[in-house]
C-alpha cells in the first residue's frame, strides 16, 4: 500500500508485495493521473514492488495505461514523454526515479526504445479499451466506428459547455440547438427530426452504467470530473436495445478513491462580445472514509451565461441569460473477495431566462417577440451498481431511477389564428403564449454476467427491466384568458434478455454473434381533456398493446497486423411506438427500425491512428416530430429511408508534446417514401424536403495539441480547434425543408501552471462568426419569420484551477 511522502522528508515509497515475484503480463486499467496513484494501481494489477525516494515526483502527471502488459511495459508506456524513468532493481522490483537530462541532439530526435529478447514486441502505447461494450474490448478488436475523449483532455472550460464540448470534439455528433437542455442528440447521420416529443432519441445517452434519457431532451449534464466519454457509431441495438439507431453516448464519472484525500477548485470569468459577462466554479472532494474499503467523492457547480440577443419589440438587450447549477455525489464500497458496490446521485438545473434565436430581416443578434419566451431544464438521477470479479469474469447488478422536469414557453399565434387561421388579424390582436411542460420519469434494472478473453473474445448475457412514464401537459395563454390544451401521458414497459459472444476460429480473425429480444407494453391517456374528445380521430390508441423485437447482430474483425484492424459488421436498432397529440386530438404512432451494415478499419501506431469506415443504412416507418398546419407540434410516422455515411478520423504525432486531429463525415439521406401526402412544391425545393433532417452533408473538424515544459513544474499547454458543419434541413415537409448549417466554429485554450495550479484563457468563436445552427425559434411563427440560431458571439474566458 502506498502513502503520500511527508513534505519535510525524502521517502522511499514502496509497494507491498513479493519482492522476488517474478514479472508476468497482466490487465491494465490505469487513467492518467498523480504518479503515486497510478504506481499503486499498476502494484496492484501487476504484483511488482515499485517506489520512489524523491516525494517531488508525487504529484507528476503519467499517462494512461489499458491493455495487457508487464510492469515494466506498463511503466515504460506510462512515463513515456517524461522527465522520468523507472529503473528495475531486482526481480519485479522497480524504483521510479528522474531522467538525466538529454543532449541537446537526443531532444530533437527521441532514440527507439531498446527491446528485450524475452520481451513481446511493444504494441501501440496506451492501448484503449472500449468500456461501452460492456465486456472491456481492446480498441485493436472492436468491429465498429468508435470515438473516445479521455476526461483529462476536457479542461474546466470545455466541461462547462456539457455536451457541446462533445460535439465540439467528435465529428460524428451532431446537435440541434434550440437551448441547453432542450436539444436532440445524432450520431453519423442517423437524424429524425428537430423537436423533441414523445419519441425516443435516436442516440442512446448513458452516465455510468444508467440510461440518462427515454424519451426527453439530452439534459445537457456538465462533464465536470468524468474519466472518459465514449462514442459507440450505431446501431447498438444488441446492448443498448431501443434508442440507439444513431449510436451510444456514454459518460463515465470519475469513482472515490479508496486511498487519497484530494481535492480540486476552478472558477471563470466570461466576457461575451456583443453581449453580458459570465461567471463559473466549482469544487470537488475525495474523501476516504475507511482506507481501501470505503470512499467518498462530491462534486458541486455553478455557472450564469450572459445573454447576447436583443428583443427589439420589448426594448430588451442580452435577454437570452441562463443560470446551470448542479452536483454529484458517490459512494464506493470496496468490501472485499472482488466485490464492488457504487451509489451515486446527479442533479442539475438549468434555468434560461429567454431563447436563443434570432431573425434575419431584423439583425444577426436581434429578434422582435411579443413575449418572453423562458425554459428550465430539471434533472436528477440515483443508480446503485454492484459488481463482483472472479478473474475474467464479473457480474454487473444495476438499479436506476431518473427524472426529468423540461418547461417551455414558444411565442403563439396570434389569436385570430387560433380560432380561424383564413382571418387575417388586426394588428392590435394579442399575442398567445404557448407553454408545454413535460414531467419524465424511469426506473431501469439490469443483470448481466461477462467473459473477457484474449483479443477481445468472450460472452455477456444479460437480462434487464425499463418502465418509462411521460406526461405532457399544454396550455395556450393569452391576456387575461388561458386555456387548456389536450396533453398526453404515455407509458413504456419493457423487459429484454440479450447477449453476444466473440470467438476466434482462425488466428488474428475474430467472429461476433449478438442477438436482443424485447418484449414492451406500450399505453397511454389523455391529459386536461375528455378521452372522448382526445381519442374521437383513433380509438384503439386509448388500448394497451405490446411489441415483440427481436434484434440480431453479426460482426467480425481481421487483425492484419498488431497495428491494423479490419471490420465488418451487420446490426439493427429499433424505438417502440407510443401516442401523440395531433392539435386536440390523440392518435398512434407506430414503432421504427433500422439496418445497418458497415465495413472499415483501424490503424494504430505510436506516431499515428487512423479510422476509416463506411455504411449503408435502410429505415422503415421513421418516427418524426413534425409541424401541423396550424403549427402545433405532433408526432407521425414520415415513411421510409435510407443514410449513406463515410467518415474518416486520424490523429499523428509528429513530435513528442505535439498532437494533431483530424476528422471528415459525408452523409447522403433520402426520404424514399412518405408516409402522408404534402402540399405541391417548387422544384427547386424537391431535394431538401426529400431530405432527412439535421442530417449535414459534410462534417469535419482539425485540431492541435501542444504541451511545452517551462522549466522546473511549470508547463504549457494549448490546444485549438475549428469543426465545419455542413447543410442540412429543419425537418421534413415543405413547411420545414429550409436550410440551416454551414458554418465554422472555431476555439482555443492556453494554460500556465504545474499539475496542482495553473491560470488559463480560453476563446471560443474566434471568428465571431454567425451561422445557423438551428432554424427555429418558435413553431408557430416558423412559416412567417426567418429563424436563425447564431452561434454564441466570441467569447474570453479567464479562468484558474487549484487542487491539494
Amino acid at each position: 500500500m502506498v502513502r503520500r511522502a511527508s513534505p519535510l522528508a525524502l521517502v522511499s515509497l514502496m509497494v507491498a508485495s513479493p519482492a522476488l515475484a517474478q514479472e508476468r503480463a497482466a490487465d491494465i486499467a490505469i487513467n492518467a493521473s498523480r504518479l503515486d496513484t497510478a504506481i499503486k494501481l499498476l502494484s496492484r494489477q501487476t504484483g511488482a514492488s515499485i517506489g520512489f525516494r524523491e516525494s517531488g515526483l508525487a504529484n507528476a502527471q503519467v499517462r494512461p495505461v489499458r491493455g495487457r502488459f508487464t510492469a515494466s511495459q506498463a511503466l515504460e508506456r506510462m512515463l513515456l514523454g517524461s522527465a522520468i524513468r523507472a529503473r528495475r532493481v531486482a526481480p519485479a522490483t522497480f524504483i521510479v526515479e528522474r531522467a538525466a537530462a538529454p543532449s541537446a541532439a537526443a531532444r530533437r530526435r527521441p532514440p527507439p526504445p531498446r527491446r528485450s529478447a524475452v520481451e513481446p514486441p511493444p504494441s501501440p502505447p496506451d492501448e484503449i479499451v472500449v468500456t461501452a461494450t460492456k465486456r472491456d474490448i481492446p480498441l485493436g478488436s472492436y468491429p465498429g466506428g468508435v470515438q473516445i475523449v479521455e476526461g483529462e483532455a476536457l479542461s474546466a472550460a470545455e466541461s462547462a459547455r456539457g455536451t457541446e464540448a462533445i460535439e465540439a470534439r467528435i465529428a460524428s455528433v451532431a446537435s440541434t440547438h434550440l437551448g441547453p437542455g432542450r436539444n436532440k442528440l445524432f450520431i453519423r447521420g442517423i437524424a429524425d427530426s428537430s423537436f423533441v416529443g414523445p419519441t425516443q432519441s435516436t442516440v442512446g445517452q448513458y452516465w455510468g452504467n444508467s440510461r440518462i434519457t427515454y424519451s426527453a431532451p439530452d439534459p445537457n449534464l456538465r462533464l465536470y470530473d468524468v474519466r472518459s466519454v465514449e462514442v459507440l457509431e450505431g446501431p447498438q441495438g444488441t446492448l443498448y436495445g431501443a434508442g440507439s439507431l444513431g449510436g451510444v453516448v456514454r459518460v463515465v464519472p470519475r469513482s472515490p478513491d479508496l486511498a487519497l484525500f484530494e481535492g480540486s477548485a476552478w472558477g471563470g470569468v466570461l466576457a461575451v462580445q456583443h453581449g453580458k459577462p459570465g461567471v463559473d466554479g466549482g469544487a470537488i472532494l475525495n474523501l476516504p472514509i475507511k482506507e481501501d474499503v470505503i470512499g467518498f467523492r462530491a462534486l458541486a457547480f455553478g455557472s450564469v451565461e450572459g445573454g447576447y440577443i436583443d428583443d427589439a419589440e420589448r426594448g430588451l438587450d442580452d435577454v437570452n441569460r441562463v443560470r446551470t447549477f448542479g452536483g454529484r455525489a458517490a459512494l464506493r464500497v470496496d468490501p472485499g473477495d472482488g466485490w464492488t458496490i457504487d451509489l451515486n446521485a446527479v442533479g442539475q438545473r438549468i434555468d434560461g431566462d429567454d431563447s436563443q434565436y434570432a431573425e434575419r430581416n431584423i439583425g444577426e443578434l436581434d429578434r422582435a417577440s411579443g413575449i418572453a419566451q423562458p425554459f428550465r431544464n430539471d434533472y436528477w438521477l440515483v443508480d446503485l451498481v454492484a459488481r463482483k470479479n472472479w478473474g475474467s469474469l464479473e457480474l454487473t447488478s444495476s438499479l436506476g431511477y431518473a427524472r426529468q422536469y423540461v418547461f417551455e414557453r414558444f411565442e403563439g399565434p396570434e389569436l385570430a389564428d387560433i380560432t380561424d387561421p383564413a382571418v387575417q388579424p388586426a394588428k392590435s390582436a394579442d399575442t398567445a403564449a404557448y407553454s408545454q411542460a413535460n414531467r419524465i420519469s424511469m426506473v431501469t434494472g439490469e443483470v448481466r454476467l461477462a467473459r473477457r478473453g484474449v483479443n477481445g473474445t468472450g460472452w455477456l448475457l444479460a437480462a434487464s427491466l425499463l418502465h418509462n412514464r411521460a406526461q405532457t401537459n399544454r396550455r395556450m395563454e393569452a391576456t387575461p384568458f388561458g386555456t387548456p390544451l389536450t396533453g398526453v401521458n404515455n407509458q413504456v414497459e419493457e423487459s429484454t434478455l440479450y447477449g453476444e459472444a466473440t470467438v476466434e476460429p482462425l488466428d488474428r480473425f475474430t467472429l461476433t454473434l449478438g442477438g436482443r429480444l424485447t418484449r414492451a407494453r406500450l399505453s397511454g391517456s389523455s391529459e386536461d381533456v375528455a378521452e372522448l374528445v382526445a381519442f374521437r380521430m383513433d380509438p384503439g390508441a386509448r388500448a394497451s398493446r405490446f411489441e415483440t423485437r427481436f434484434l440480431p447482430s453479426v460482426a467480425a474483425a481481421y487483425r492484419a497486423t498488431d497495428r491494423l484492424t479490419l471490420f465488418g459488421r451487420y446490426q439493427q436498432g429499433f424505438r417502440p411506438g407510443g401516442i401523440a397529440v395531433r392539435r386536440e386530438f390523440i392518435q398512434r404512432f407506430a414503432g421504427d427500425r433500422v439496418t445497418t451494415v458497415e465495413a472499415g478499419a483501424r490503424y494504430r501506431s505510436p506516431e499515428l491512428d487512423l479510422a476509416v469506415s463506411a455504411s449503408a443504412t435502410r429505415w422503415s416507418d421513421i418516427q418524426a416530430d413534425l409541424i401541423d398546419g396550424f403549427g402545433f407540434p405532433t408526432t407521425a410516422n414520415a415513411g421510409d429511408g435510407r443514410v449513406l455515411s463515410v467518415g474518416m478520423v486520424s490523429r499523428w504525432r509528429p513530435l513528442a508534446g505535439l498532437e494533431l486531429d483530424a476528422a471528415l463525415y459525408l452523409n447522403s439521406s433520402k426520404v424514399t417514401e412518405r408516409a402522408f401526402v404534402t402540399l405541391p412544391v417548387e422544384e427547386s425545393l424537391t431535394a431538401q424536403i426529400e431530405r432527412l433532417p439535421n442530417v449535414a452533408d459534410a462534417s469535419g473538424r482539425i485540431g492541435v495539441a501542444w504541451t511545452k515544459s517551462l522549466g522546473g513544474d511549470l508547463e504549457l499547454t494549448a490546444n485549438g480547434y475549428a469543426r465545419y458543419v455542413g447543410k442540412s434541413t429543419l425537418g421534413i415537409g415543405p413547411i420545414l425543408g429550409r436550410l440551416q448549417g454551414d458554418y465554422l466554429d472555431t476555439g482555443i485554450e492556453m494554460r500556465v501552471g504545474a499539475a496542482r495550479r495553473g491560470i488559463s484563457v480560453a476563446i471560443t468563436n474566434l471568428l465571431d462568426a454567425r451561422g445557423n445552427r438551428f432554424a427555429l425559434g418558435s413553431p408557430f411563427l416558423i412559416r412567417d419569420r426567418d429563424q436563425t440560431t447564431p452561434l454564441r458571439p466570441r467569447s474570453i474566458r479567464l479562468g484558474f484551477d487549484q487542487s491539494f
